[in-house]
């Protein structure tokens, strides 16, 4: 609790250094930098799915894209001024709360079909009730996976050390290395992960987190306050374009799959699993829902993430969301 109350000061403090700063590398060049918070979870692809399709040139933008190991690395990086725009999960929102200059602009998938809890293929462990006790990774303390894996102790009933939370990243390679070495039982993954594993009998889907969740803005894209304020039409076209992406996306299953495969290095029949359970999550008008703003405000209080509940209307933007 201490490390994670530090770390969300810390970032502050930078923030408040980096103020000056933070604009120098954003829109440099004419070129928007995108942070993805993953490299494959489904609420994310579609900024890759639009660069291939080109839709970001279509709206007049030069996109460059980075893969992230977690939201809170991908809220640093924006809050350092080397991105300018995120996209990760509602939860980073709690960093707009604790001052960083840097605001949630779209609540692009409100439930979140797209991650499971997954065990080794050879595991003992058969219901979510086997849980109760194990050690299961999260990418990072104060993320989306850290909020699951408490509401999974609180949903069951077994207190807040009803499991040992253990950050190892969101790499697979790590989470498979950590299942070889029996650093830890389970893992909260993104289920295109847990579908290839399953493909190589490395690993297997326990239970999908949607079984104990409601909606939380599993998927959520921030812009920083640099971006909002010197070239706010830019910002309006990426979200133009996403919108645009995410309409193609649920009326082209094939080409879909073909694209995230290639984004991946996962197989079609993977990805094509993963297009089933995900593609109706997506917001068509990127638009907070109240059930995903109650549950996130819930979210920081339970892990201490902010001293007092925060005003969620002061965390997010629809301002630039398309008319």
């Amino acid at each position: 609790m201490q490390k994670t109350r530090a770390r969300a000061v810390a970032l502050v403090v930078l923030a408040v250094l980096l103020s000056a700063v933070a604009g120098s590398a954003a829109f440099a060049g004419g070129t928007l930098a995108v942070g993805k918070a993953d490299a494959n979870a489904s609420p994310i692809l579609p900024v890759n799915v639009a660069e291939k399709l080109g839709l970001f040139k279509k709206h007049g933008l030069e996109v460059k894209i980075a893969d992230f190991t977690g939201g809170s690395k991908v809220s640093q990086a924006m809050v350092a001024g080397s991105i300018d725009i995120g996209v990760g999960a509602g939860t980073e929102m709690a960093f707009v709360a604790k001052g960083a200059p840097i605001i949630a602009v779209c609540d692009d998938a409100p439930p979140i079909p797209f991650i499971g809890i997954a065990v080794p293929w050879d595991s003992p462990l058969k219901t979510i009730a086997d849980l109760k006790g194990k050690r299961i990774g999260i990418s990072s303390a104060g993320s989306l996976t850290d909020w699951l894996a408490r509401e999974l102790a609180h949903h069951q009933g077994w207190g807040p050390d009803g499991v040992t939370r253990v950050a190892i990243g969101n790499g697979a390679a790590a989470v498979l290395a950590a299942f070889r070495t029996h650093a830890i039982d389970a893992d909260i993954s993104v289920t295109s992960n847990i579908f290839n594993w399953e493909e190589k009998k490395e690993g297997r889907l326990l239970v999908p987190v949607s079984q104990y969740v409601g909606n939380i803005a599993a998927g959520a894209i921030y812009a920083t306050n640099h971006l909002i304020e010197s070239d706010p039409d830019a910002l309006r076209r990426f979200l133009a374009a996403w919108l645009e992406t995410v309409a193609f996306i649920s009326t082209h299953k094939a080409e879909t799959v073909k694209i995230e495969s290639a984004i991946t290095g996962y197989s079609e029949s993977v990805m094509s699993k993963e297009y089933d359970v995900t593609k109706g999550m997506f917001s068509k008008d990127c638009k907070f829902d109240p059930d995903s703003l109650a549950n996130l405000k819930r979210a920081f209080i339970d892990q201490k993430l902010v001293e007092a509940p925060p005003d969620m209307s002061k965390l997010y933007t629809e301002a630039f969301l398309p008319k």
